[in-house]
């Protein structure tokens, strides 16, 4: 399932799945038939995941559950089943007061960043990846009165 979505996510062996799983805070499958259909990965700060995006929100705040990855097998997007993940790890991210995530903007990823704005995230800087890859780096404040840093900080 994530290498079908590669060009979105990152790659992912076996391995560092397990590594990734072993530090998420939170982590949610669902299934059809039998078959895993979607999943979603989610990290709370203060771990040692070596992520870059992860370590951009890590050094400008000091609580978030960072989004890592979420994989929806293709027949079955645009169905409300990413909704539903992010419902229940916005969920679980509320006791660290918001959710940070990426979504490419090189290439572009309309959908994911039109999905993102309508549940409330907001852009609050960018980070290239080489010269073929840039992130918006998203935020999503889970408490009344929140400010976010400025853009680019």
């Amino acid at each position: 399932m994530n290498a079908a979505s590669v060009q979105e996510l990152s790659e992912l062996d076996e391995q560092r799945l397990g590594w990734i799983l072993s530090l998420a805070e939170r982590s949610v499958v669902v299934e059809s038939d039998g078959e895993v259909v979607a999943f979603a990965l989610a990290i709370a700060s203060g771990t040692d995941y070596d992520s870059e995006n992860y370590r951009w929100f890590g050094a400008r705040f000091a609580r978030f559950l960072y989004l890592d990855r979420v994989v929806v097998v293709e027949p079955l997007r645009r169905r409300g089943i990413g909704a539903q993940l992010y419902d229940a790890l916005e969920v679980a991210a509320m006791r660290y007061e918001r959710m940070v995530c990426e979504v490419n903007v090189l290439p572009a990823n309309e959908a994911s960043l039109a999905f993102h704005s309508s549940r409330g995230y907001v852009e609050i800087g960018r980070l290239a990846h080489g010269s073929t890859k840039l992130v918006a780096l998203l935020s999503k404040e889970l408490r009344a009165g929140a400010q976010y840093p400025q853009h680019g900080a």
